[in-house]
């Protein structure tokens, strides 16, 4: 069997307000033990947080300093697509993956995301919430519906078969990722990442069911309606007009 030699692995943290959870996901990608030996890579970048994110961040770079950690403080606040996009261009790793500071991924399940990497049959690895019998937290209905909604419309112009184009957890090659075109600033960063990679010539998408920890809108969740209709402007925007590929 063929194998890609995979070194560094970005784990790219993008924070904006979540002074509650920050250090609870850096503590679990610290301690996390993966099946394949990979060096890992931290990047948090802090939203311009109007809590004390930013500064948890700061203690637990100084206590920790044995770990690769970078971090970056926006200026203002831009939006998660636009922390996310810092956070590639900080990024040093073979691989990219996007990790909410917010707790509702699992970092335990990089090993899933992975697999089809290691084993040289993917450049990309998209964690669905919806395949596999992993465990999912029942919140709503219509963010469901909507989700499914997006990704097929998402699909009808990208020819891929996805079942999650909104999911966090979408693993790149890392030299894709740095090169890509990013205009979106907030959640549009999804749908319009998706477009472009699909247009790279033999690229190799692959998808992984992954468990789904939702929080809903009282714990701190910030998608809402609105990042939905731009969802669908953004879909037929980046597959339409905007087709081009790397900056």
């Amino acid at each position: 069997m063929t194998y890609t030699p995979i070194n560094t692995l970005s784990v790219l943290v993008p924070a904006y307000n979540e002074e509650a959870t920050i250090r609870n996901i850096l503590d679990r990608l610290c301690s996390l033990e993966l099946k394949y030996a990979l060096h890992i890579e931290i990047v948090v970048v802090n939203d311009a947080s109007q809590d004390r994110t930013g500064q948890l961040i700061s203690e637990y770079s100084v206590e920790h300093n044995q770990v690769t950690l970078r971090c970056h403080n926006q200026l203002y606040n831009q939006g998660k697509g636009a922390a996310i996009r810092k956070a590639i261009e900080l990024s040093t790793g073979d691989f990219i993956v996007v990790q909410d500071a917010d707790l509702e991924y699992d970092p335990s399940e990089f090993d899933a995301l992975l697999a089809p990497v290691i084993h040289a049959q993917a450049d990309v690895v998209y964690g669905s919430r919806f395949i596999g019998g992993n465990p999912h937290r029942i919140l709503f209905f219509w963010h469901s519906v909507g989700n499914k909604m997006l990704t097929t419309l998402s699909n009808m112009f990208t020819d891929l078969n996805l079942t999650d184009m909104e999911t966090c957890y979408k693993l790149i090659r890392g030299d894709y990722a740095r090169s890509l075109l990013i205009r979106e600033n907030r959640f549009g960063i999804e749908p319009e990442i998706t477009a472009r990679l699909s247009r790279i010539k033999g690229i190799r998408f692959y998808e992984v069911g992954i468990s789904y920890y939702g929080r809903t809108y009282a714990e701190g969740k910030k998608i809402g309606w609105r990042d939905g209709f731009r969802a669908i402007a953004c879909i037929l925007w980046y597959n339409i007009f905007d087709r081009k590929i790397f900056k």
